[in-house]
């Protein structure tokens, strides 16, 4: 986060102090309401049909932009990116997309045990409400002004680094913000707003208390020009998890020839046959 943050751009300065302050912000950037239903129409069969029963933290898509053109639109909106830039004072780079029909009822997390670079920090998220989100489908759940407590790697909570060890980076992270005394607060937003926050602030998905409906979202990723980049989780004091991120340019959308075997194998056998032709036609 920038010490000192532009003022020219779509924020206003109340908003950029408040996510000083408050380690996030929600806003109205100004979506394509079409875009948004075009997305969701377009990731509807992408998803495995058994994970579309809420809650399963398993209904995701990572990475659509590559094969969707909305998804790609999303993640290189104009008035997000300038925003971006306003709060951290360096040239966003957004890298991944994560798409969710439902709620996931996620444990709180930091995502600098995800993400983070040299010099630290430069690092945020912004997630995209893709339809109405109330107190019954499974809010975001954050904790403001956690951003400015200390990072914690996984050594800091005695682990190993590796993804073996992150259920127990979950307890360490309980237990921490139970001991902090922070209290939560929860992304009740419009379609079409969006929340962006801070790489340290502790988040994750709020009960779906009405496992009927959907809570259909966008999540992308950004870090900043200028910055080396690394993976925390798999990172140890004395020797960092460096990582080459697939930068998702704006501009005109070109889709990849070939998607991410990850991508495909979480798909069903109709949505493969959908990627496929949608690649070929070029939308």
């Amino acid at each position: 986060m920038s010490d000192t943050p532009s003022t020219a751009g779509f924020l206003t300065q109340a908003q950029i102090d408040q996510f000083n302050r408050d380690g996030y912000i929600i806003a109205d950037f100004g979506f394509s309401d079409a875009d948004i239903e075009a997305l969701k129409a377009a990731l509807h069969p992408c998803y495995n049909p058994e994970h579309l029963k809420a809650p399963s933290f398993g209904a995701r898509i990572q990475d659509a932009w590559k094969f969707i053109r909305e998804a790609h639109t999303l993640a290189t909106n104009a008035n997000v990116l300038s925003a971006l830039e306003q709060l951290y004072g360096r040239r966003p780079l957004p890298f991944q997309t994560l798409n969710f029909p439902v709620g996931t009822q996620q444990r709180t997390h930091s995502d600098t045990i995800h993400f983070n670079s040299q010099p630290s920090g430069f690092m945020a998220g912004v997630w995209v409400a893709l339809e109405d989100i109330d107190d019954n489908n499974g809010p975001l759940a954050y904790y403001p002004g956690s951003h400015l407590l200390p990072e914690i790697t996984m050594q800091d909570a005695g682990l190993e680094a590796g993804y073996q060890n992150y259920g127990s980076y979950e307890d360490f992270i309980a237990q921490h913000v139970k001991q902090s005394g922070i209290e939560p607060a929860y992304g009740l937003m419009p379609k079409g707003h969006a929340l962006i926050w801070h790489a340290n602030l502790l988040h994750g998905g709020s009960q779906q208390k009405d496992p009927r409906r959907t809570r259909h979202s966008q999540v992308t990723h950004y870090f900043f020009e200028n910055c080396k980049y690394y993976t925390p989780m798999h990172s140890t004091p004395g020797k960092l998890a460096y990582r080459k991120p697939e930068w998702i340019k704006p501009g005109e959308w070109q889709p990849a020839r070939q998607p991410d075997p990850d991508v495909v194998a979480s798909m069903s056998p109709l949505a493969r046959k959908i990627a496929a032709l949608r690649r070929r036609l070029g939308f």
